[in-house]
C-alpha cells in the first residue's frame, strides 16, 4: 500500500493541473473533477512525470461509479488509487490492490455515525474526513476506525493544516497551491 503523508495536492481546475506536475515536492496527484473525455491523457502525462494518481471517481463527468466505470479506471487507465464515498468503489479498488479512500461527510453527528457503520463494512486503506478543519471529528474518526485519516475541505491556512495533523490526520488534502508546500 502507498503510504500517503503531509500535504496531497488535488487538481479541480486543469489550470492547476500543470502547477502539480512541476511541483518538485509532490509526488501524488489527485484529480478531484474532470471528463472522461480527459481522464486518459491526464493519467499518461501524470505517469510520465513518475507520480502516483489518484482519481475521485464520484467527480469524473461522464463516468459511471459501478463495475465497468472502475475496470474502466482500475485496468485501461491503470489509476493507483480511488476516491470515492461509494462502498462498491472502495471494494473493487481493494480487491484490485490499488489504494482505496473512502470519502467521509462529517455534516452531523448522524451522518458521521452513518458513515462510520459504512467504513467498518467497506474497511478502506485510508479515510478522508471532509470538512478537514474539524479537529475533534478527526481525533473521534482516528480512535473508532483506527483507519489512517486525511482531512479535506476548507483548510485555507497553514494554521489550519498544522490543526488537522495535530489532531490525528497524517495528510490534508487542497486544491489550494499555496499549501502545496507546507509538507
Amino acid at each position: 500500500m502507498t503510504y500517503i503523508s503531509g500535504v496531497l495536492p488535488a487538481v479541480r481546475k486543469m489550470k492547476d493541473f500543470e502547477k502539480v506536475m512541476d511541483h518538485p515536492h509532490s509526488e501524488l496527484c489527485i484529480i478531484l473533477e474532470s471528463r472522461i473525455s480527459q481522464l486518459h491523457q491526464i493519467v499518461k502525462l501524470v505517469k510520465k512525470k513518475e507520480k502516483k494518481i489518484f482519481v475521485h471517481a464520484d467527480l469524473i463527468n461522464g463516468l459511471k461509479v459501478d463495475q465497468y466505470g472502475m475496470e474502466y479506471l482500475i485496468r485501461v487507465l491503470k489509476v493507483d488509487g480511488i476516491i470515492s464515498t461509494r462502498a462498491n468503489a472502495i471494494s473493487m479498488a481493494k480487491k484490485n490492490n490499488i489504494v482505496a479512500i473512502q470519502r467521509l461527510f462529517a455534516i452531523d453527528s448522524s451522518a458521521l455515525e452513518k458513515n462510520i457503520e459504512l467504513v467498518e463494512k467497506s474497511k478502506p486503506d485510508y479515510i478522508e474526513v471532509l470538512p478537514g478543519i474539524l479537529p475533534s471529528v478527526i481525533q473521534e474518526v482516528v480512535e473508532r476506525t483506527g483507519i489512517p485519516v486525511i482531512a479535506g475541505g476548507f483548510i485555507r491556512s497553514a494554521q489550519e493544516v498544522q490543526a488537522a495533523l495535530d489532531s490525528g490526520a497524517i495528510a490534508i488534502t487542497t486544491s489550494n497551491p499555496e499549501l502545496w508546500n507546507n509538507n
